[in-house]
């Protein structure tokens, strides 16, 4: 045991700015790429527009929260459709499975919103404070006119990118251009203005100051991505026995790393790639470059950090010739994978362009079972919900399957024909009948088949249920 006197260690570390260095390279390129096509995705969406007629919003994208629907250009997801949603979760799990299994954390390198945002506060931070030096000097020197006209330009920046951020997040849950005028005038939901405040501050903070340690720290993913690698896996790696013992080239036996440190100092998670495989590696590349600068000056073979599998590491050191990339791609996990998220994919096609533009379900009354009225004719009460999924009023014929056992009424309505509206759901009570002579009216259970059907008949759905008689 401890004295009393000795101080409990601390379990928690204090976070060490990093500043990472600019660097120009295909992997940075292809970065500056992605961050511009992803973000465009992100804040471009809400204002697109789609006609969809005069009964529908002719937003794009839209999570009609009011109505309980989600629109996706020409498809449109009802709640009962959650199916869908459920569907596309589940293919971008497996696609993440598939990525990491084949390449590592491309996705937390390339495309995961933290990193993106995180890049374009770096990108913010380096324009107003400079490169690296630049900003370890600033953040070292005291509080003078300098830092303090630097750090409010680089947070207001911030700030605004912030508060596009939470802006376009809100637009895709209502119309977009109405709710701009709205938030500008002071006339949006209370809602509208909270939830851009709350994705404002975690965006300000998250890619301004957490940046890592969101990675290392509150994201399950790098303790999860060990499931998904195995030893054909390409991630980023140090070809130490090329680079091993580092230090000045002129020095006979050192390997072709001179210690630079140019890969440390353009790491946006400040670690040692050289070190070998660690879980605050996000497998940017970035580190690829830089050392590829450094080889093209010092007149050495490219590719000392690059991707590489762990089986190709054996082949290399012992003189062989690495493996395909497409032999480390196509292998059976990621075969299964690839079946799997394909298969899902096709299911939930298949799905959409089979479901009926009408819904229906029908309730029995069970108080009671049946009525016997004057003439001896035996009637069966039906609850019907009818759901128009169009952007159109219809008129649908709600008929049995042709039999002279039964007769269809509809209470409050002329014939067997009602109107519903445009996207909406209608209730309707519904009687069959069994004339007294005949077999559906003597008999206890009889199967029948309601037909809901519109005008023209191009629309058609059926629902099976049950007609009660008596029992003779």
């Amino acid at each position: 045991m401890s004295s009393p006197d000795t101080e409990p260690q601390s379990l928690y570390a204090k976070r060490e700015p990093i500043f990472p260095r600019r660097v120009k390279g295909n992997f940075r390129t292809l970065k500056w790429w992605l961050m511009a096509v992803t973000l465009g995705i992100y804040y471009i969406t809400p204002w697109l527009r789609w006609d969809r007629g005069s009964n529908l919003p002719d937003q794009a994208v839209l999570i009609d929260m009011a109505n309980r629907r989600f629109f996706f250009f020409m498809i449109e997801i009802w709640p009962h459709e959650f199916y869908f949603v459920a569907g596309l979760l589940i293919m971008a799990g497996l696609g993440l499975f598939l990525f990491t299994s084949a390449a590592g954390r491309v996705w937390c390198g390339y495309a995961c919103p933290q990193t993106v945002w995180t890049d374009l506060f770096i990108l913010v931070e380096r324009w107003v404070e400079g490169d690296r030096n630049a900003r370890i000097r600033l953040h070292r020197q005291g509080w003078d006119a300098e830092k303090i006209r630097k750090r409010a330009a680089k947070w207001s920046i911030w700030f605004l990118i912030g508060l596009a951020t939470g802006g376009a997040w809100i637009f895709y849950f209502t119309d977009a251009p109405t709710l701009a005028v709205d938030l500008v005038t002071g006339n949006a939901h209370p809602i509208a203005y909270t939830t851009m405040l709350i994705l404002t501050a975690t965006t300000f903070a998250f890619g301004g100051f957490a940046r890592e340690q969101m990675c290392i720290y509150a994201c399950p993913w790098p303790r999860i991505q060990a499931a998904m690698m195995d030893e054909d896996t390409i991630t980023i790696a140090y070809r130490d026995w090329r680079g091993e013992p580092r230090g000045k080239q002129n020095v006979e036996g050192n390997g072709d790393c001179i210690d630079c440190m140019a890969c440390v100092n353009v790491c946006p998670m400040g670690i040692d790639i050289r070190d070998g495989q660690q879980l605050a590696c996000i497998t940017c590349g970035l580190c690829i470059d830089a050392c590829n600068d450094t080889m093209d000056k010092i007149g050495k073979p490219r590719d000392l950090i690059g991707y590489l599998a762990l089986t190709d590491e054996v082949r290399e050191r012992a003189g062989q010739t690495p493996k395909s990339v497409w032999k480390h791609v196509f292998r059976p996990r990621t075969i299964m994978y690839t079946a799997l998220w394909s298969a899902v994919g096709v299911a939930l096609v298949v799905a959409l362009f089979m479901r009926s533009p009408i819904d229906v379900s029908v309730t029995p009354v069970r108080n009671p079972l049946y009525v016997t009225l004057a003439d001896g004719t035996i009637r069966n009460t039906y609850d019907i919900r009818l759901r128009n999924k169009s952007g159109m009023d219809k008129w649908y014929w709600i008929t049995l399957t042709a039999s002279s056992r039964f007769v269809v009424t509809l209470e409050g309505e002329e014939g067997a024909k009602v109107l519903v509206p445009a996207n909406e759901t209608y209730s309707q009570r519904v009687y069959v009948e069994a004339p007294p002579d005949s077999e559906g009216a003597h008999e206890e259970r009889s199967d029948i088949r309601l037909w809901i059907a519109n005008e023209d008949g191009t629309e058609r759905v059926s629902h099976d249920t049950v007609f009660n008689g008596k029992d003779d």
